[in-house]
C-alpha cells in the first residue's frame, strides 16, 4: 500500500543476488523524485545465490534496512508496511511469482508503483524473460534497442507494452578515461558463467597470461565476481582462482576483488566475453575489446555486441590492437558519456511514477499476462517453486502461515539454511560434473 505524500517516498527493493541488489538498489534512488530524501528497504530472496556480506559491501549500494526472506516472508511484510514504489530485481520466475502474489495480496486495494527490469545485457531468453516480467507499472529497459525489442514481444503476443519504459543502466558513471597511465593496465573482467565449460575457461585463462609474459611492462588483472562458494547471479563452477591453483602466474599478473568502479578506475583496456563491465567501460571511454576467440554465439552473449566495433581477439590484442568503438552503436546502447544524456536517462520513468502516484484512488489490480487460462502449463510450477497456490496465496505450511518463530527455531534455520547453501554451491556442483564424466 502506498505511503503518504506528504512524507519522504519509501522504497522497497527485493533482490535475490549481489548483481541484482546492486541494480535495484541504485535503480531505486534514480527513480526517486530530484533532490527528494527518500527511505530504502533491502529484502534478500532467501535462495542458493542470496549474497554474502562481503558481496554486499562490494556492490556499494546501501540502505535503510536489510533483511533476508523468503517470498512468503515478504509478501507478508508488503501487506504491512507502506510504500511508494516496490523494485523487483528478481530473476524472471521470480518476478512473475511475486507479482501474482503481490496481486492477491493486495486486491483491488492501495499498492505502490511496482517496478521490474533487467540487470545488463539481454542476450538470451528474451520472450521468456519478458513475459515472466509482464505486469509491473514499469518494465525498465536499459537502452533504446532494448525499449524497442521489448516492446515488440509484448504486441506480438498481444500483450500491453505501455510498461517498457527506457530509461540506463544505474550503475553507469566515475571518470572518464583521461589516457593511458604508467603501467598500462589491461582488466580481464570474469564472467561466473561465460564460458561455461573447463576447457574455453582454462583457454582464456592461458591467452590471459600469455599477454602477460608477452607485455612484462603491463600490469595485467583478472577482475574476479566471487570467491570460491559464493555464488552470483549465476552460478560459477569453475572459478578462474581454481584453475589457476598451482599455476606459475607472471609476477604482472594479480588476481582482484572489489568495486568494478574502482578497478576501472585503473584500467587502460578492458577485455571480457560479454560481461556488463563493458558497458561501463564503454561509457567510460575505456578501450573496450570483446573477445571473439570462441566465437560469436548466442550462447557466449557476445553477440550483443555486433556492430560496436569492440569485437576482437586475443592475437589481435597480443599485437597492440585498440578497439574503437562505433558512436552511434553507444547511442543506442545508452552509452554515451559526454553527452549529457545520462543524466536525464531516468526523467521519463520518474515522470511516469510520479503521475501514477498522484492519480485519483488507487492503482488498478496487478495484471500479468500470464494466468491460469494463458499459461496452465506452466504458470502453476512457476508459482509453486514460490510455495504460492495457482491464485497467488501462499501454501499450507509456507512461512506466511506460521506463527513467527522463537529465538531457538530461528538459531535452527539459520543453520539449515548454512546446510542447503553448502549443498547448492558446494557439492552439487561437483556432483553435476561427475555426472558428465
Amino acid at each position: 500500500m502506498p505511503a503518504s505524500a506528504t512524507k519522504s517516498p519509501r522504497i522497497a527493493v527485493l533482490a535475490d543476488s549481489d548483481t541484482r541488489w546492486k541494480w535495484g538498489a541504485l535503480t531505486a534512488r534514480r527513480l526517486a523524485p530530484a533532490a527528494a530524501g527518500i527511505r530504502l528497504d533491502g529484502y534478500l530472496l532467501r535462495g542458493r545465490a542470496t549474497p554474502t556480506p562481503r558481496q554486499l559491501a562490494e556492490t556499494g549500494a546501501t540502505a535503510d534496512s536489510l533483511r533476508e526472506v523468503t517470498g512468503a516472508e515478504f509478501l507478508r511484510a508488503m501487506t504491512g508496511e507502506s510504500y511508494d514504489i516496490l523494485v523487483l530485481a528478481l530473476v524472471g520466475g521470480g518476478v512473475q511469482a511475486m507479482l501474482h502474489g503481490l496481486k492477491h495480496a493486495w486486491g483491488s486495494g492501495p499498492r505502490p508503483v511496482v517496478v521490474t527490469g533487467y540487470v545488463g545485457v539481454v542476450y538470451e531468453k528474451l520472450a521468456d524473460g519478458l513475459l515472466l516480467r509482464h505486469g509491473a507499472d514499469l518494465v525498465l529497459a536499459n537502452s533504446a534497442q532494448d525499449a524497442d525489442r521489448f516492446r515488440a514481444v509484448y504486441e506480438g503476443v498481444g500483450a500491453a507494452a505501455d510498461a517498457v519504459t527506457e530509461v540506463a543502466l544505474p550503475f553507469l558513471g566515475g571518470a572518464a578515461y583521461a589516457g593511458e597511465r604508467a603501467p598500462y593496465t589491461v582488466t580481464f573482467a570474469a564472467q561466473p558463467s561465460v564460458p561455461e565449460n573447463r576447457a574455453d575457461r582454462t583457454y582464456l585463462l592461458d591467452r590471459l597470461i600469455g599477454h602477460a609474459r608477452r607485455h612484462p611492462e603491463r600490469e595485467v588483472l583478472l577482475k574476479l565476481r566471487s570467491k570460491p562458494g559464493e555464488h552470483t547471479t549465476h552460478i560459477e563452477e569453475l572459478p578462474y582462482q581454481k584453475l589457476a591453483r598451482g599455476r606459475e602466474l607472471p609476477a604482472n599478473l594479480r588476481l582482484v576483488y572489489g568495486y568494478m568502479g574502482e578497478v576501472l578506475d585503473r584500467t587502460d583496456l578492458l577485455v571480457t566475453v560479454s560481461s556488463t563491465a563493458a558497458l561501463e567501460s564503454l561509457h567510460r571511454r575505456i578501450p573496450t575489446a570483446v573477445l571473439t576467440d570462441l566465437g560469436v554465439r548466442e550462447a557466449l552473449g557476445n553477440h550483443h555486441f555486433l556492430g560496436s566495433g569492440c569485437l576482437t581477439s586475443w592475437d589481435r590484442l597480443d599485437a597492440g590492437h585498440r578497439p574503437e568503438p562505433d558512436p552511434a552503436w553507444l547511442a543506442r546502447q545508452g552509452v554515451a558519456a559526454g553527452d549529457g544524456s545520462y543524466a536525464t536517462a531516468f526523467d521519463a520513468a520518474r515522470a511516469r511514477i510520479a503521475a501514477l502516484l498522484e492519480r485519483s484512488g488507487a492503482l488498478p489490480p496487478l495484471a500479468p499476462y500470464y494466468t491460469p487460462e494463458t499459461a496452465p502449463g506452466y504458470l502453476p510450477g512457476i508459482l509453486a517453486r514460490h510455495h504460492l497456490g495457482p491464485d497467488g496465496a501462499p501454501l499450507p505450511g509456507s512461512p506466511a502461515t506460521r506463527a513467527e518463530a522463537g529465538p531457538v527455531r530461528q538459531i535452527v534455520r539459520r543453520a539449515a539454511r548454512g546446510a542447503y547453501r553448502h549443498g547448492v554451491q558446494r557439492v552439487a556442483p561437483v556432483i553435476r560434473r561427475m555426472g558428465e564424466l
